[in-house]
């Protein structure tokens, strides 16, 4: 069976109300860091624009469970600063070494390498400050569940050990299993995290959890598959940063592995997976809460940067 998306459900006007609602959020944020020059690091790439797709990923998952998405704002706020220190970070010479990012200067362009990665650390402790001290609403018991979600998504087990899988395959023939190791967890693990910590803040069923865990898994892959195809077709001017990249630096992706058709191909197949994980909750009452996840799935594969 597969989930659709109620036809009365006005996604483009969701999009943007959310990502308003986000943006201010992130705003109000950030306090009068000392010194200055790391407040003005920290704010240059977390209000640097962007979909906040994430962040609404969580408020979509809570709304799902039926949850009060206030009170998944600051779980939200924190996982665009855990995205944000992983884009700062993946942008340094060391890694990616990109001079483009969301259409301006990457962030160590601008402020220096070592301010830089300071700026990242910053942004990922601000992260579990944002869970533990600034939630209120919210019981212990949850938040504790939302820590562990992101621990796991930032640390080894998620961004970081899935950057050095990618580090350490560049210029080498990678097979599909890997690539998917790499990407499920560069990607996907974060992906990941957004949409059950926004389940958890709204004390989600197990079989919601596990549900959720599904989806999510195939939006991640799906969101990478496309980002491998936009770099390959879309322009630098487009997508706001350094098309080509990966060409360049000799990484395997799913069109250089599978080809463009059937890299496709496959990220369509993992949208409707992910969306037909959710069918049990996308109809009768509670089919207008599922319609945001339902139509940030078929985003992803839609989107043209």
């Amino acid at each position: 069976m597969t989930a659709v998306v109620s036809t009365g459900f006005d996604f483009a006007a969701y999009l943007e109300a959310s990502r308003l609602r986000v943006e201010g959020a992130l705003e109000a944020s950030l306090g009068p860091e000392r010194p200055e020059s790391l407040r003005e690091a920290m704010r240059y790439s977390l209000l640097a624009g962007g979909k906040r797709l994430r962040p609404i990923l969580c408020l979509a998952a809570c709304e799902l469970a039926g949850g009060d998405a206030d009170l998944a704002m600051p779980t939200a706020v924190a996982l665009e600063m855990i995205h944000t220190m992983s884009l700062i970070h993946d942008d340094l010479p060391a890694m990616d070494n990109d001079d483009l990012r969301r259409g301006r200067p990457t962030n160590h362009k601008v402020y220096g390498e070592a301010n830089a990665i300071l700026a990242g650390d910053a942004l990922l402790t601000r992260a579990f400050e944002m869970v533990a001290l600034r939630s209120p609403g919210v019981c212990a018991e949850r938040l504790l569940a939302v820590v562990g979600e992101l621990s796991l998504a930032s640390g080894a087990p998620g961004l970081v050990g899935g950057q050095v899988v990618d580090l350490e395959c560049e210029g080498r023939q990678v097979d599909l299993d890997t690539l998917e190791y790499i990407h499920l967890h560069k990607t996907g693990a974060l992906l990941r995290a957004c949409v059950l910590s926004g389940a958890l803040i709204a004390g989600a069923s197990e079989p919601l959890l596990a549900a959720l865990t599904t989806y999510a898994r195939g939006i991640g892959l799906a969101f990478q598959i496309i980002d491998d195809i936009l770099d390959v077709t879309a322009s630098s001017e487009v997508l706001g940063k350094t098309a080509g990249k990966d060409l360049t630096a000799d990484k395997t992706t799913y069109p250089k592995l599978l080809g463009l058709e059937e890299s496709r191909r496959r990220a369509d197949a993992l949208v409707i997976e992910a969306k037909e994980a959710l069918a049990p909750w996308s109809a009768g009452a509670g089919a207008d809460r599922a319609a945001p996840l339902l139509a940030l799935a078929d985003y992803i594969t839609s989107r043209d940067r």
